[in-house]
């Protein structure tokens, strides 16, 4: 991988000392984020975070609590200080752009305790131009050769009572419709989603990461976290009363948070800071709070679109398990998607269903080893299917649901991925439905946190890339491991066709890319044609219209990219031709015009081509949009093909009226668009 370095060691810092508090000023290298660190009269450490010169964060104090030791939160004083500046670019093996800039200054701040039993500790600070990270760093000393961590008690204390988008702080799952409420107005234990998989556990009206805000006077603040290793996840605990927020980590039913041998480093905590929402979709802050690519040439992985035995079974024309009757993943029937595939250019085949233990893998208490995950069910001649793929220039990719008993994976990782391997198959799709076993742990939490690290490294040694469905949120790691691929850390599409609550609503993927898909691409799965689910599911339906459907695939971003509905819904549909055509690898990405839970319109190029792509969509109010075209090269033509909402398209009554257009454009060009209610908009741009 190309990188170039850039560093330097001088900026502007001030420390100043005074009787009744220490402060550190630490300036990002715009000027316009400034992160001030200070000991109070009480020797409490505490931060605070200024935005063009107004206070973001107020000050907001630092700390832990342990088990078996005294709480660290007072009788702190500042040892020494360093500090560094830092700048680099480095080129992502795939992405939603190839180059990413990693530019900061940083404080680091040495400290200790005042009395027994004089412990001593680290945090760091660093200052982006987008935002800010700070993390806990403790060093090996005398007395403290572990811990048990009972609470971090990491606060940030906000200026008002922010618009927030946000979901409950679920220590099982993600799937959670965002709600849009001041902050006051939060209230997460009494507003869960209809869940139907059985794993739902909000213990106090805490919020998910990543969380967005919006001040009153325009400044947009994403909460999340990064490099979350060895460590629990971390929710946000609310209080509506003070306007604040505070970290509350995923533990276990014994109270346990984190067990910890010194040396050992805390996530970094990360704020988002951006005057434009377009500008948190396109921020690398997380990404380059992670460690650089550890597994180095990862060429073995290719992005790609994919097709797959997976909605059928969502509908009811097909099942999982062979003993139902109407088995979906048969030799003849993955024969016929990968016919399909191999005709339009598609090169992926996911084959859910595929092996053995279906019949037992969902609300049964003893889950351990019904999951065989080398052994085909008969009617699914898995060599076979892997040689006619190849034939026609189609991968496999893998299926391993686990059921959440992730110890009966964990003993089968080897023997999986060593057949996969032997296979030529480099991509799999894991999932973890159902309460974990053992029983106490949680998705979120440090257990679960460290086997799928696990599953990642071992997958990374078999040249495995891999996609976690139920998963631990992304947290940038993807850079250090670019074998992760994407996650499901949001509701996705299946629950349109579930009789729960309604499905997604439109303005469901008008928030996602500005929270949830902060913590790395998506696998979504969009791509539905059969939009009213006739005659499958015909109390159900997803909610948009078809152009909608069609502009995902450059509004949410993943490197896997699956036409999802079945391929007989495909064959002879002239609006088919845009995902054939679409991109799924970066140059660059420009948001070109946003506003959180009501629209969004992306622009993208695809590496290598000169091609881009445009997706546009809007929440169940109708829009007009002028997207000028200044980000195409200049004094080059472009075929610009159009697929939009028909004149009298509608999410419900007539999401399926669309029409295309075709004509030249230029960098001089501004599109005029008008998306029907809970509708969108898709452009390809190919140079003449």
């Amino acid at each position: 991988m190309n990188r170039v370095f850039t560093i330097t060691m001088a900026f502007a810092l001030a420390f100043v000392s005074c009787n009744k508090s220490d402060s550190l000023v630490v300036l990002s290298p715009s000027g316009k984020v400034s992160i001030t660190f200070q000991i109070n009269g009480k020797g409490q450490p505490s931060y605070s975070l200024l935005f063009d010169q107004k206070t973001i964060v107020k000050p907001s104090t630092l700390g832990f609590e342990f088990k078996d030791m005294p709480p660290l939160s007072d009788n702190i004083k500042v040892d020494s200080f360093r500090t560094r500046s830092f700048s680099e670019k480095w080129e992502m093996p795939w992405g939603d752009q190839r180059w990413v800039d990693n530019t900061y200054n940083e404080l680091k701040v040495f400290l200790s305790e005042r009395k027994s039993p004089y412990r001593n500790f680290a945090v760091t600070f660093r200052a982006f131009n987008d935002g800010v990270g700070f993390r806990y760093e403790f060093p090996e000393q005398p007395g403290m050769d572990s811990v048990i961590i009972l609470a971090e008690n990491t606060n940030f204390k906000l200026t008002g009572d922010h618009t927030c988008w946000w979901q409950p702080g679920d220590w099982d799952i993600y799937e959670h419709l965002y709600r849009t409420t001041p902050l006051s107005k939060i209230d997460a234990v009494n507003s869960q989603s209809k869940n139907p998989l059985a794993q739902t556990y909000i213990p106090e009206n805490a919020v998910n990461t990543p969380v967005t805000m919006k001040t009153s006077d325009g400044v947009y603040l994403c909460f999340h976290e990064a490099d979350v290793n060895n460590y629990a996840g971390a929710t946000l605990r609310v209080d509506t009363v003070n306007l604040s927020l505070q970290t509350a980590l995923v533990g276990n039913d014994s109270g346990v948070k984190v067990k910890a041998k010194v040396p050992f480093n805390s996530p970094w905590r990360t704020i988002i800071i951006t005057d434009k929402p377009g500008d948190i979709v396109t921020s690398k802050l997380v990404l380059n709070l992670n460690e650089p690519n550890l597994l180095g040439d990862v060429s073995w992985f290719k992005p790609m679109k994919y097709v797959g035995i997976w909605w059928e079974m969502h509908l009811g024309k097909s099942s999982w398990d062979m003993a139902s009757g109407k088995h979906g993943a048969t030799t003849a029937n993955a024969k016929r998607y990968i016919d399909f595939a191999a005709r339009n250019g598609i090169k992926g085949l996911l084959v859910e269903g595929w092996n053995t233990g279906w019949e037992h893998w969902i609300g049964f208490e003893e889950r351990e080893g019904i999951f065989d995950f080398v052994t085909p069910y008969p009617d699914y001649n898995l060599r076979e299917v892997v040689r006619y793929a190849k034939s026609k220039g189609v991968s496999l990719i893998m299926h391993h649901e686990t059921s959440a008993a992730p110890r009966t994976y964990e003993q089968q990782l080897d023997s999986a991925y060593r057949l996969m391997q032997s296979l030529g198959i480099h991509s799999v799709k894991t999932g973890y439905v159902g309460k974990i076993i053992p029983k106490g742990e949680y998705h979120q939490g440090q257990w679960m946190v460290n086997h799928y690290r696990k599953v990642i490294e071992t997958a990374a040694r078999y040249q495995i890339a891999v996609d976690v469905h139920e998963p631990f949120k992304g947290t940038g790691e993807w850079r250090t491991y670019p074998n992760v691929i994407a996650r499901e850390n949001f509701r996705g599409q299946e629950f349109n066709a579930w009789s729960v609550d309604g499905g997604n609503p439109p303005e469901h993927l008008t928030i996602l890319p500005f929270t949830a898909q902060l913590a790395g691409p998506m696998d979504y799965t969009p791509g539905i044609f059969n939009i009213k689910l006739k005659p499958y599911k015909p109390d159900n339906q997803v909610n948009s219209t078809l152009a909608y459907q069609l502009a995902l695939y450059v509004v949410i971003y993943s490197p896997i990219q699956m036409a999802a509905d079945l391929p007989e819904n495909y064959e002879g549909h002239p609006a088919f031709q845009f995902i054939r055509d679409v991109g799924v690898d970066w140059e660059q990405t420009v948001v070109l015009d946003a506003s959180i839970g009501d629209y969004i319109a992306i622009a993208r190029e695809e590496r290598d081509s000169g091609r881009w792509f445009i997706g546009a969509i809007t929440d169940e109010n109708p829009r007009d949009l002028s997207l000028k075209l200044d980000f195409l090269k200049p004094n080059v033509k472009y075929k610009a093909t159009l697929y939009l909402d028909g004149p009298d398209a509608h999410w419900d009554k007539n999401p399926t009226s669309y029409r295309i257009e075709t004509r030249e454009v230029d960098s001089n060009t501004v599109i005029d668009l008008k998306l029907a209610p809970g509708g969108g908009a898709a452009i390809s741009l190919f140079p003449l």
